[in-house]
């Protein structure tokens, strides 16, 4: 039996807010960038952006994924809760 997948409707709703962050963070600092010096100006900061929000994305999709898997079993089921012979 394979884990449950996640609906991208889920997932995109999870991740509004963060896409909206995103976005206004780099038209941002693409406007604070002088005029003649756009690209230089900001392409690092944008660059950086993008990597913090490449990873949060991947988490977010990771522990949906997890978090939908664990829900799949029974709580007398789930890995880690059984109670051994002793207890």
């Amino acid at each position: 039996m394979s884990a449950p997948q996640v609906s991208l409707e889920l997932f995109t709703a999870a991740m509004h807010q963060k896409t909206e962050e995103f976005l206004q963070q780099v038209m941002a600092s693409v406007n604070a960038a002088p005029d003649g010096n756009w690209i230089a100006a900001s392409e690092e900061q944008v660059r950086n952006l993008s990597a913090d929000f490449r990873r949060e994305v991947f988490q977010q999709a990771l522990q949906m994924r997890a978090d939908a898997a664990e829900a799949a079993f029974p709580p007398s089921t789930r890995p880690g809760d059984r109670q051994t012979s002793g207890q």
